[in-house]
């Protein structure tokens, strides 16, 4: 450890919301390595390599702040008078209004007291007042404008609800939904990986036969068009937009009016037979199949009517779209790595991209065509989901972060972290820590924009969807930055405005009438899950990690669980149910030399919680003394039952009775990640048809109906 050599760092850090120290999993208070500060402030923008350049910056900073009108961005919320600075010269007067978007004018803004000294700012002096908005402003994106001394400028103001909660069609009742990884499941109709097709059918049966409410799929976004594509569905090239792998070809419009037709349906039999022949999914051979498919559908002229539609779904995307279009055809032309193109194509703006677009319009057009074809399977997933019996439909999964080399790394690279990574510090489950290779948002930039990078996002996965689950919904309060090249242990924590982050994601909810399920798993400051509940955001709660840690250390006895929560099993990155009672999760870590400490001691450890669990299920009744494995699951998805958690999800795994973990956390190629179809208890691949037939799904499907039905259970 390098110690604190220059006394102005930690106030820099401070500035910059740069934690110098910090609690561990094990409550084990640690001090940030010098050497680790001055790294992840060099990625802020600051140099703090020195005490004079730390000086220097601190100098900056406050010239910066006095210089500002306004602050960047203000955030408030509905019902709550909300207080902000303005800086004019000293003496001046000052005239502060709204606009809202709408484009209508709101007074009634006050001045409160503010009793700052002056700041003299190049010989100018500089005073600041406090101004309130009113209560009553309604949710929305506005502004705020002041005039004084004959100048006027404004900025952005967020104004999101103070509680989301549960949406209305939700209704009071707990409900039950699937989760599940959409690749795995795979159809006789689908190209050797699960689609929106398979989707679809899969909420039908869902809903239609078993009462569900919702759908929750892992994250659909957009992977980089080459080769090796990407298996992770947490490491997209776009969170804003989606993989077209998941297209069905054959139900896109134009389809029918393919002459070649069944150079389609024996593309599609070639890539079904060479699935069958593989124990993986493979997203390479599917894609080439479909791209080439997907080439011929997307020259099939279009009708006046279908051409409007494509015309109105580019102008709604705008510049965003365009970027992420333009990226995929470089992409396929110079490779997935933006940092390693000509140095003029390694920024949207250069003019030599605006030349490539030029020369390649129309394979910019194509991924554009693709994502439009997207939207359209994406809106009528929802629209099925939802007539079908469906309260909530589709709930979408949104990923931490984007890959360092791909569409919206190059597109956001300016409001991107560089020379850092985001990731995890080490906890219970993941010893080693964890680097996820993603640079994050840097908050200042996001700030300086309004958040508007930040809003599109959310808007966008919320556009044909119920809900989303937020993936490490804690890196919206604060996220470990990891300096390039560092171990994961290196790292330390970067706060982000809270306040604004959650606000947006309430409000985009809101305005969609979806439900918000954060991830709080792993280390959490015990405030940040108050912090939620008072915002009407959902918590997670995994049957494994749910143990009463103020009283015996066993198991939580199911009626003190949160009511708040989309409680659970399993997740994803455990093996599923029938693998975790088998021990399956320590093995493969053993294995993977991912285990701090020897095997035996985690598995001894682990058979002590797993029959602590059986002692609760047979304590509350709902295990026989001798139990086979498929009773025991059924117990304990009885047991959610008993929680007063608002929603409830079964794993898909686990009701067909798959073993196999489908994500191992801090692997990449030692264990094939992402890439496990769906089996049944004895691994024979199991297809959708399948699955809809299942005796052991229903069952599960079942009891989470009749948990989740009003009255006595």
């Amino acid at each position: 450890m390098t110690p604190m050599t220059h006394p102005s760092l930690s106030e820099l850090a401070h500035r910059f919301g740069v934690a110098t120290d910090y609690h561990d999993w094990s409550g084990r208070h640690t001090v940030v390595d010098a050497a680790t500060l001055v790294a992840v402030l060099a990625a802020l923008g600051v140099d703090a390599s020195t005490e004079e350049s730390c000086a220097a910056a601190l100098s900056e900073a406050d010239r910066r702040y006095w210089s500002r009108p306004l602050p960047p961005t203000i955030v408030g919320r509905n019902g709550t008078e909300t207080s902000f600075w303005a800086h004019v010269t000293h003496g001046d007067p000052a005239h502060v209004w709204v606009r809202l978007e709408d484009g209508t004018v709101r007074s009634g803004v006050r001045q409160a007291d503010n009793f700052t000294p002056p700041f003299d700012l190049d010989g100018r002096i500089v005073g600041e007042a406090t101004f309130v908005l009113p209560a009553d402003l309604p949710l929305g994106y506005h502004r705020v404008h002041l005039s004084s001394g004959g100048h006027e400028t404004s900025t952005p103001l967020i104004v999101s609800p103070a509680w989301l909660g549960l949406p209305p069609r939700l209704g009071a009742r707990r409900s039950w939904g699937l989760a599940t990884q959409l690749y795995s499941v795979r159809s006789k109709n689908s190209w050797g990986i699960g689609d929106l097709a398979d989707l679809t059918d899969l909420a039908v049966w869902a809903g239609f036969r078993h009462g569900a409410a919702y759908v929750l799929v892992n994250p659909l976004h957009a992977a980089a068009p080459t080769r090796p594509m990407e298996p992770s569905p947490y490491l997209p090239t776009s969170r804003r937009y989606t993989n077209p792998l998941y297209l069905r070809v054959e139900d896109i419009t134009e389809f029918a009016y393919l002459p070649e037709r069944r150079r389609v349906w024996k593309l599609r039999a070639d890539i079904q037979s060479h699935s069958n022949k593989i124990d993986a999914i493979d997203r390479d051979a599917v894609w080439a199949a479909k791209r080439a498919a997907l080439k011929m559908v997307y020259r099939v002229p279009r009708s006046a009517g279908r051409q409007l539609a494509f015309d109105a779904y580019k102008a709604r995307e705008g510049q965003a779209l365009h970027n992420f279009a333009t990226w995929c055809a470089l992409a396929e032309k110079y490779g997935g790595n933006w940092h390693n193109w000509p140095a003029g194509l390694q920024h949207p703006a250069n003019p030599e991209v605006a030349d490539f677009v030029e020369r390649h319009g129309r394979a910019v057009d194509f991924h554009r065509w693709l994502q439009w074809q997207l939207d359209d399977q994406l809106a009528d997933a929802q629209s099925h989901a939802l007539r079908t019996g469906m309260p909530l439909g589709i709930m979408h999964d949104l990923a931490v972060g984007v890959h360092p080399d791909g569409a919206d790394a190059w597109a956001l690279q300016d409001v991107l972290a560089l020379g850092v990574t985001g990731g995890a510090p080490p906890d219970e489950f993941n010893q080693l820590g964890q680097d996820w290779s993603q640079p994050p948002w840097r908050p200042d930039q996001l700030e300086e924009l309004g958040y508007q990078p930040f809003r599109a996002l959310v808007e966008a996965i919320l556009r044909h969807a119920g809900g989303v689950r937020i993936d490490h919904i804690i890196g919206l309060f604060r996220l470990w930055w990891i300096p390039e090249g560092a171990a994961p242990t290196a790292g330390t924590y970067v706060r982000y405005n809270h306040d604004a982050m959650i606000g947006i994601v309430a409000l985009e909810a809101h305005r969609a009438g979806a439900v918000v399920v954060g991830e709080d798993l792993g280390t959490v400051e015990p405030w940040v899950r108050h912090y939620l509940h008072e915002r009407g955001l959902l918590g997670t709660s995994v049957l494994w990690f749910e143990l009463d840690h103020d009283g015996h250390g066993g198991p939580l006895e199911a009626e003190r669980w949160r009511e708040f929560c989309l409680s659970s099993v399993t997740t994803h990155d455990l093996p599923p149910t029938p693998g975790y009672l088998a021990g399956e999760h320590i093995r493969l870590r053993h294995a993977l030399g991912l285990l701090a400490r020897p095997a035996e001691r985690e598995l001894e450890d682990d058979r002590a919680e797993q029959a602590a669990w059986m002692a609760e299920l047979r304590r509350v009744g709902l295990l026989g003394a001798e139990a086979d494995e498929e009773n025991v699951i059924l117990g304990l998805y009885r047991y959610l039952g008993r929680t007063p958690s608002r929603l409830l999800a079964l794993a898909l795994t686990d009701a067909v009775g798959d073993k196999r973990t489908q994500n191992q956390p801090g692997t990449t190629d030692e264990y094939p990640n992402w890439r496990v179809p769906l089996t049944g208890p004895d691994g024979a691949p199991l297809l959708l048809e399948d699955v809809l037939a299942d005796r052991r799904a229903a069952a599960l499907a079942d009891a989470l109906q009749r948990a989740t039905e009003p009255g006595p259970q």
